[in-house]
C-alpha cells in the first residue's frame, strides 16, 4: 500500500487506506469480537496499510480497548489518531464533552489509558460545539502537542469557515498546525466538494473521507433487501431518497458489472483515484465488520479506472454547487481588468 504525508504542512506519514474501527467491539449490540478485530487488523497490517482511526465513543470505549490488545509490542509501526469531544466511557455530560480546556484534558488521558499508549498521533476534535471559542480548542491542543501527548491535530465534521479560522489562528500563533480534516465523502454524498475539500486542497491539509459506501448504498445490496446498517444501526447514512442518489448507484453497478468488479471495489476505487488527483494528501477511512469486507476494500487498490468511467462516475455523482460557487464557474462569470473570465474551480480535475 502507497504511503504519503498527510497534506502539504506536516511530516505525518500516512497510508492510502484508514482502517476504520468503529466496528471494533460489541457496545453498541453488534461489531466484531476481538478475535476477529484481529484478524481484521493483521490482514491491513499485511498489506502495507498503517493508519488506524477510532474513537474515545466507538463502542463505548471499547474499540480503543481492542486497539490497545492488538497494538501490544508494535504501536509504533502504526498510525493511530482517536478522537473526542461527544463523550465515552469516562462520561457524556456537559462536563465531559465539547473542545473546551476540561473535555480536551480529561479526554486524551482516558484515550491514552484505554489504547495502552503515552502518545497519539492524530487527535481529532470529533465534532464542533455551539459554545467553546475554537481558540481555546487549538490552544489547549497545542499545550498536548507540547507536552507530547500527541503529535497532531485536526477536525472531523467542522464547517470549513470554522477549520479555515483554526488553521489561520495556529499559523498566526505558531501553535501546532491542523493537520486535516475528517468528514464524509463518496460517490452518493458529495457536497464536500462545495468547500470543505476545496478549503483542505488550498490549504495544504489533509482530508480523510468516512462512509466511503455511503453506509452501503453504493454496494447495491439494499436493493436486493440484504441487511447492514438498516438493522444494526436501525438507520442507513443514506437511503436511495433522489434521482442523482438513484442514478448513482445505476452507474456503478452497470460499470461494475461491465468491468467483472464488486460494486464496493469500484466505489472505492473512484475515491482513491479522486485522491490520487488531489494536490493534498486523501485518504478513504474503510469500516469493515469482517475479513472479507476488508478484502473488498483492498481488492480496490488494483481496480484501475481510467479516464472514462472517472468522468462517467464524476458526472452522474456530481452535486450542485449551490452559491457563489455555481455561478463563478459559469461562462459568464465576472471579467478581469484585461477582459478574461474569472473562473473558479472548487474541484481540480487533474
Amino acid at each position: 500500500m502507497k504511503h504519503f504525508t498527510f497534506g502539504r504542512n506536516n511530516g505525518l506519514r500516512v497510508s492510502e487506506l484508514s482502517l476504520g474501527t468503529g466496528n471494533f467491539g460489541t457496545g453498541w449490540g453488534y461489531g466484531a469480537d476481538l478475535d476477529t478485530a484481529r484478524a481484521i487488523f493483521n490482514r491491513f497490517a499485511d498489506a502495507g496499510g498503517t493508519f488506524i482511526d477510532t474513537a474515545a465513543s466507538y463502542q463505548k470505549g471499547e474499540s480503543e480497548q481492542m486497539l490497545a490488545t492488538i497494538l501490544a509490542g508494535r504501536r509504533d509501526e502504526f498510525t493511530v489518531a482517536t478522537k473526542f469531544a461527544i463523550g465515552g466511557p469516562d462520561g457524556t455530560g456537559v462536563l465531559d464533552t465539547g473542545g473546551g480546556r476540561r473535555s480536551v484534558f480529561r479526554s486524551v488521558e482516558g484515550s491514552l489509558r484505554r489504547l495502552g499508549t503515552d502518545y497519539i498521533d492524530l487527535f481529532w476534535v470529533h465534532f464542533p460545539d455551539a459554545i467553546t471559542p475554537v481558540e481555546e480548542t487549538i490552544t489547549a491542543l497545542d499545550d498536548l502537542a507540547r507536552a507530547g501527548k500527541i503529535l497532531y491535530t485536526g477536525f472531523s465534521n467542522f464547517p470549513a469557515w470554522l477549520t479555515s479560522r483554526a488553521v489561520t489562528i495556529a499559523e498566526l500563533r505558531g501553535f501546532t498546525p491542523l493537520a486535516g480534516v475528517q468528514f464524509e465523502y463518496s460517490l452518493v454524498e458529495r457536497t464536500g466538494d462545495r468547500d470543505v475539500l476545496p478549503m483542505a486542497e488550498a490549504l495544504g491539509i489533509g482530508a480523510a473521507l468516512w462512509s466511503p459506501l455511503g453506509g452501503g448504498l453504493l454496494t447495491g445490496k439494499y436493493r436486493k433487501g440484504e441487511e447492514g446498517r438498516k438493522t444494526a444501526w436501525n438507520r442507513l447514512v443514506h437511503n436511495e431518497d433522489g434521482a442523482r442518489k438513484s442514478a448513482t448507484v445505476d452507474a456503478v453497478l452497470a460499470i461494475a458489472d461491465e468491468r467483472g468488479v464488486q460494486p464496493a471495489q469500484l466505489a472505492v476505487a473512484w475515491l482513491l483515484e479522486r485522491a490520487r488527483r488531489s494536490p493534498t494528501g486523501v485518504v478513504p477511512v474503510i469500516g469493515p465488520r469482517s475479513v472479507q469486507q476488508l478484502d473488498d476494500y483492498l481488492a480496490a487498490l488494483s481496480v484501475e479506472i481510467d479516464e472514462s468511467i472517472y468522468d462517467r462516475l464524476d458526472q452522474v455523482s456530481r452535486v450542485e454547487l449551490g452559491e457563489p460557487y455555481g455561478k463563478l464557474a459559469e461562462n459568464d462569470a465576472p471579467r478581469g481588468g484585461d477582459g478574461a473570465a474569472l473562473r473558479f474551480h472548487p474541484v481540480p480535475t487533474s
